[in-house]
């Protein structure tokens, strides 16, 4: 249980590390580049400690997938994105990813 909640914070970080990485305008502004940098290191981090307990492909599956799902929802939110069916059908094929490999894989976190 401690991993996946390292790998929560892990998919946080990444998520508004991601969202600043838009606010910060090609690197323009100052605060959101520092929050990118700060952001992405602490979820490399947070992940890598994950990866102590948990195999890769299953971290790397939840990590990048429900990141996903949340950044999404961040461009809903922040800047009014729009899904279209294509985008709905892709997180919808995404989570049945993780649920797959996390239900039926021979392969589980220690």
């Amino acid at each position: 249980m401690k991993t996946f909640i390292i790998l929560f914070f892990a998919i946080l970080s990444e998520v508004i590390a991601t969202s600043s990485l838009k606010f910060s305008e090609g690197f323009t502004k100052p605060i959101p580049s520092v929050i990118v940098a700060v952001g992405y290191g602490l979820s490399f981090y947070l992940l890598s400690i994950a990866l102590k307990s948990m195999p890769i492909g299953v971290a790397y599956a939840i990590w990048s997938g429900v990141g996903l799902i949340l950044t999404v929802i961040a461009g809903m939110i922040l800047w009014k994105e729009t899904l279209d069916l294509a985008k709905v059908a892709g997180v919808v094929l995404i989570l049945a990813g993780i649920v797959l490999i996390n239900v039926f894989s021979k392969t589980t976190a220690q």
